[in-house]
């Protein structure tokens, strides 16, 4: 059924905001960009060893009590050390939403609030690294395709 990561997407009340600041924190610019009657309406960055897409929504279409209450799922991102990347999510501006924490052996998670009120994860796990190995997937495409349309 569930067959694998396609889009992440977060909402934010600034598109342009939204997208220098992950611009600057993941290295490159969003592949796509959207306007509806002239105003941002979505971005949309492809990254790491998968092309996973991170998507960035104007809040306005949301759905409605999204954002409210209690968060319901993280999604956490892998990268080569967590403390490091949670470091330099709280430098950009990101506050703390969970301390890096060791899981188990070879699982480490830590989550921040971006500066647009949505959880971000960063994980290292090992079973990630396993499958990417296994694919041959050790090679980033992203700036193969971070130009923006």
């Amino acid at each position: 059924m569930l067959r694998g990561l396609t889009t992440v997407s977060f909402y934010a009340d600034d598109l342009d905001e939204a997208a220098a600041w992950y611009t600057e924190l993941l290295g490159i610019a969003p592949y796509y960009r959207h306007e509806v009657g002239g105003v941002p309406a979505y971005v949309e960055f492809r990254i790491g060893d998968f092309l996973h897409e991170l998507g960035f929504i104007n809040r306005a279409y949301a759905p409605p009590g999204i954002g409210e209450g209690n968060d319901r799922a993280t999604t956490y991102w892998a990268v080569d050390d967590v403390h490091a990347a949670y470091q330099r999510l709280l430098d950009l501006g990101a506050t703390s939403y969970q301390e890096p924490i060791e899981r188990g052996p070879g699982f480490v998670t830590a989550s921040v609030r971006d500066p647009f009120g949505n959880v971000l994860g960063v994980m290292f796990n090992q079973h990630y690294l396993d499958t990417v190995a296994s694919v041959g997937a050790a090679t980033p495409l992203t700036e193969a395709v971070s130009g923006i349309r």
